[in-house]
């Protein structure tokens, strides 16, 4: 793995295991340290087997006025007002190897998956002082970075984000509810079966396009000390609705995620973020 795509994965994996990351005032220009945490996640959505991950990797902050890294994800901001944000942002899916799920045994691994794509971010509402209400819509290319890149997909994750900190934003909060849509190619990579997989337990099966799943996800974090951060997340998907629902890959109706994990600063810049972290 070289260098740029060890930075990538790292800040990718941060946002998507510590959802919340509490804003200060007044903020750096960049951070960087090191998280770890472990997770207990489904294979891949629907399956039946879970997998445990722990890692332990750098991570970076940046809050360019263009090119950002925090809290909200990997991207490069486009447009932002006071109501509207519009950026390019990142998403990473680790790999499953199908010698570890008898559903896909004997079928090839699904690989490292990195989407990336324009989000236009809403904010609809601050309820009070320290709360905000807002809408995410993110559109994504999936790569699969596997023997090479391939092009997997399209995907759009409409999702109802909530945040809230205390007065002294040593702990936020994030819950959310929003839903999972994908092409006909991304569907049948993670549930199509091609004929020549086929068995008598796993029939052949062309995936088609459409609903993939609904997602409720509630994360938090609290600051231990000036350097020391706390992280969890839990969360639960829903798979009764999807369009492949069918398909003999998707072995369960409910999957739920969760995890745990700290981060630690080591260095921050003198020179100040010229917005706020939002």
């Amino acid at each position: 793995m070289n260098i740029a795509r060890t930075w990538l994965t790292a800040s990718a994996l941060f946002a998507a295991l510590a959802p919340a990351r509490a804003a200060e005032a007044p903020l750096p220009l960049w951070e960087a340290g090191m998280f770890g945490g472990t997770a207990v996640t489904p294979a891949y959505p629907g399956a039946s087997e879970r997998s445990t991950r722990s890692l332990a990797l750098p991570y970076l902050i940046y809050r360019g006025k263009v090119l950002r890294a925090d809290r909200s994800g990997v991207g490069a901001r486009l447009f932002n007002t006071d109501r509207l944000d519009f950026d390019i942002g990142f998403a990473l899916s680790l790999p499953a190897r199908s010698s570890d799920v008898p559903a896909r045994r004997g079928m090839p691994d699904l690989g490292t998956l990195v989407e990336f794509g324009p989000r236009l971010k809403i904010k609809l509402a601050e309820p009070t002082q320290h709360s905000r209400l807002g809408l995410e819509l993110p559109l994504r290319a999936v790569i699969e970075a596997r023997g090479g890149l391939r092009r997997q997909g399209t995907t759009f994750e409409p999702r109802l984000l909530y945040r809230l900190n205390d007065d002294g934003q040593a702990w936020h909060v994030d819950a959310s509810l929003g839903a999972v849509l994908g092409n006909a190619a991304i569907n049948d990579y993670l549930y199509g079966v091609n004929p020549a997989f086929a068995t008598s337990q796993r029939p052949a099966y062309a995936a088609k396009s459409g609903l993939m799943l609904t997602r409720l996800g509630l994360g938090g974090s609290y600051r231990l000390q000036r350097d020391w951060r706390a992280f969890a997340f839990l969360r639960y998907d829903n798979y009764s609705g999807a369009a492949n629902r069918a398909s003999p890959l998707l072995r369960q109706n409910s999957g739920t995620s969760a995890g745990i994990g700290l981060m630690w600063t080591w260095r921050r810049s003198d020179s100040l973020a010229r917005g706020p972290d939002d």
